[in-house]
């Protein structure tokens, strides 16, 4: 299981990691963590509205949890207890950090703008720490 401070930690540091590649150019990358950034955050969140010890890490720990097991950043923004409040307070960060997904690591290199990474990065950096 991953306890909430540890996804708290992993979160954070794909944000970091994403402004790293931001400042070397490197868009699309910066884009594709934070995605994940929210994603982690997400299920952070969800260990502490249901006041789990931690999110199932394998599939043994996933056994009767599969709802849980997704990256589909809606369905668990929705598991988090949160949706209206994020969707409501921070419709236009969340509109721009729902357009990810785990697919975006096969697109074009070169696909993402600088303009696109930033606002990308700034969405997700509140959306996180609304969250976390």
């Amino acid at each position: 299981m991953l306890s909430a401070a540890n996804l708290t930690s992993i979160s954070r540091a794909r944000l970091k990691d994403a402004k790293g590649l931001l400042s070397k150019r490197r868009f699309d990358g910066a884009v594709y963590l934070c995605g994940y950034a929210v994603e982690i955050a997400l299920k952070a969140r969800i260990v502490k509205t249901l006041k789990w010890t931690g999110f199932p890490e394998t599939n043994a720990e996933f056994k009767n949890y599969g709802s849980f097991k997704t990256h589909d950043l809606d369905v668990l923004v929705h598991l988090t207890g949160w949706e209206t409040k994020i969707k409501t307070a921070f419709l236009a960060e969340w509109s721009a950090v729902k357009q990810w997904n785990p697919e975006l690591r096969y697109g074009r290199p070169g696909g993402v703008t600088q303009v696109e990474a930033e606002s990308m990065i700034n969405s997700a950096k509140l959306i996180v720490g609304v969250l976390i």
